[in-house]
């Protein structure tokens, strides 16, 4: 069951039953089941800087929102949901779940906010492609009955997109993840070798190409790489030849063999999708970075995160 993908219409501005009703529709088309009872949830959205999801960088809280109410529906409403992100280079997670709206939701549904990066990790070592990594994993991921991945739909400059697994990348409890982006599609890779999440629903509502799109999708499937093959594919791209998809398929993450779309039509999403050129993109993001390095320097402010990704590229 873990190749299906399933794919749904979801309005920007449907109403919470709404969401929870296209959520269900894709769980539905995936044959989502869990295997075991559920008490304990662990949901990681994408919130790697302070940008609103209508920027198509953060996911939408709606979803999240949307994803606990059909918990709750299907599984009861005494369930422990944790809603979790960790520390990163130029963001920290307790003013991201401020600025965010995750405060917000989790007064609403009576969920906790959790700091990853503060939570009891567990050291991990592993060689990727023959790079020697040690990660700061979060206990909790490990032992939670249902651990979900909640990914934005969008392109990253240094590794072309940024989905499923890269959306775990933002798990490891080290804050100063910058340390891994010389060796970044490793990293990511690494990551996906230790933490496997049970199930993975894709906010595509507002997605990011050359620019923000509301695309109205949601994609859910078990299996991450699954979703990032078929999301590479959405965005225009060659998924055989993203670094990091390869390195998985080397690795034994993935493997596109028998992967299958369900729900409504890839290819009008593919239409839709505002595609990148992405050495024109790199071009445009380098004088960004002197832009914001030079405003770095006069006012000691925090570090964008596009610093962070201008960094990998000139490592």
């Amino acid at each position: 069951m873990g190749k299906l993908v399933g794919l749904v219409n979801a309005r920007m501005y449907a109403s919470p039953d709404e969401t929870k009703n296209a959520i269900s529709q894709a769980l539905s088309l995936i044959k989502f089941q869990p295997k075991n009872s559920i008490k304990t949830i662990a949901i990681k959205p994408n919130l790697c800087y302070y940008r609103g999801p209508s920027t198509g960088e953060t996911t939408d809280p709606r979803v999240v929102g949307g994803i606990i109410d059909y918990l709750r529906e299907h599984y009861g409403s005494d369930l422990d949901i944790k809603v979790v992100e960790a520390d990163a280079t130029a963001m920290k997670t307790k003013y991201a779940f401020q600025v965010l709206g995750y405060t917000k939701l989790a007064k609403e549904k009576k969920v906790e906010l959790l700091n990853l990066s503060k939570a009891v990790l567990e050291e991990k070592k592993l060689n990727v492609n023959g790079q020697e990594l040690i990660f700061q994993v979060p206990r909790l991921l490990l032992k939670s009955d249902l651990f979900i991945n909640v990914p934005k739909l969008k392109i990253m400059l240094p590794t072309t997109i940024t989905c499923a697994l890269k959306n775990l990348f933002g798990c490891i409890g080290y804050p100063k993840k910058i340390v891994y982006h010389p060796h970044l599609e490793e990293a990511i890779v690494g990551i996906n070798k230790i933490l496997r999440p049970h199930l993975t629903v894709v906010d595509g509502v507002v997605a990011l190409g050359k620019f923000p799109v509301n695309l109205d999708l949601l994609m859910a499937s078990e299996d991450p790489f699954s979703i990032d093959w078929i999301a590479a594919r959405i965005m225009g791209f060659n998924p055989a030849k993203i670094k990091h998809l390869k390195i998985a398929m080397k690795s034994g993450v993935g493997n596109p063999n028998g992967i299958k779309v369900l729900g409504e039509d890839m290819e009008k999403f593919r239409k839709l999708f505002p595609r990148v050129h992405l050495l024109t993109s790199k071009i445009v993001r380098s004088i960004q970075f002197n832009l914001f390095r030079l405003y770095s320097k006069m006012v000691k402010d925090t570090v964008p995160s596009m610093l962070e990704e201008h960094a990998y590229m000139h490592a």
